[in-house]
């Protein structure tokens, strides 16, 4: 498993805001694991909007679809070393991202990415307060 991974499956007991270390800017306070396959096909499926500083991390991941989502979102791809590969913002319903580099990508609210001063290049980490398990697609 990689350093990433690992660390959102550790993060997962204590709860954890996702950080960009590059600026300190907390990218989301809440965050919801899909980390295994039903979780990661539900995604955001079914939701009529994705709070303001929440995400949905899906690993192992390197591309996701907007087919039957309500709203548009910023998909950030992050690599196994937890840098950022790809950043694709305002992804439209109906819609595919994908990044041949990344392990795992994070879902936020359209301007999420922005918001949050994300560049390709820097290292998205998991620091000591939130986390809810998407187990099972719940």
């Amino acid at each position: 498993m990689n350093r990433f991974l690992q660390r959102l499956a550790n993060a997962a007991a204590a709860g954890s805001p996702l950080i960009n270390t590059r600026t300190g800017t907390i990218v989301a306070d809440v965050i919801e694991a899909a980390v295994d396959q039903p979780a990661r096909r539900k995604g955001l499926l079914g939701r009529s909007a994705l709070a303001e500083r929440h995400a949905l991390v899906l690993a192992p991941c390197n591309a996701i679809h907007t087919f039957g989502m309500k709203f548009p979102i910023d998909v950030v791809f992050i690599g196994s070393d937890g840098c950022v590969v790809k950043i694709v913002e305002g992804l439209a319903r109906g819609r595919f991202a994908l990044s041949w580099d990344a392990c795992a990508t994070v879902e936020l609210a359209a301007g999420g990415a922005r918001r949050a001063r994300i560049s390709v290049g820097d290292r998205l980490a998991l620091e000591t307060v939130q986390l809810r398990t998407a187990v099972n697609g719940r």
